[in-house]
């Protein structure tokens, strides 16, 4: 689809269908979880990462919305919600490590250590993964 999809899917050893997902659920978290200016502008700078939010933020998608929503509802959510969301995806903790690694590293690139780090220190737990 995009480099980032080509690039995540390649660095983690999974199915491009799979990273796509995977990245639009993580980014979709990052833009609900994340302090808003920061995140807005890391997500705008990210090629084609604003369509895998839009298609993929968890919102009214098989099982992600509802799961997500249940567990933020019982304090499941968290970053510890997306994990589970993802791993119902079938990715093993390895694969979500190196996908959010990887992730962050793009996000690096095109939006800038600075933004990405806001972002980072916005989201409890997300440090241990940049």
């Amino acid at each position: 689809m995009n480099d980032l999809v080509t690039r995540v899917a390649d660095a983690v050893g999974i199915e491009p269908a799979v990273a796509e997902k995977a990245i639009g659920m993580m980014l979709g978290f990052l833009q609900r979880e994340a302090a808003d200016g920061p995140v807005a502008r890391m997500i705008e700078a990210i090629p084609g990462a604003s369509e895998l939010v839009a298609q993929y933020n968890g919102e009214g998608t098989g099982g992600g919305g509802l799961l997500g929503g249940l567990m933020s509802a019982i304090g499941g959510g968290g970053i510890m919600g997306l994990g589970q969301q993802l791993m119902s995806q079938g990715l093993g903790m390895g694969e979500i490590s190196g996908l959010a690694k990887e992730t962050i590293a793009v996000a690096r690139e095109h939006a800038g250590s600075d933004v990405v780090d806001e972002v980072v220190a916005s989201v409890p737990g997300l440090s241990q993964f940049a």
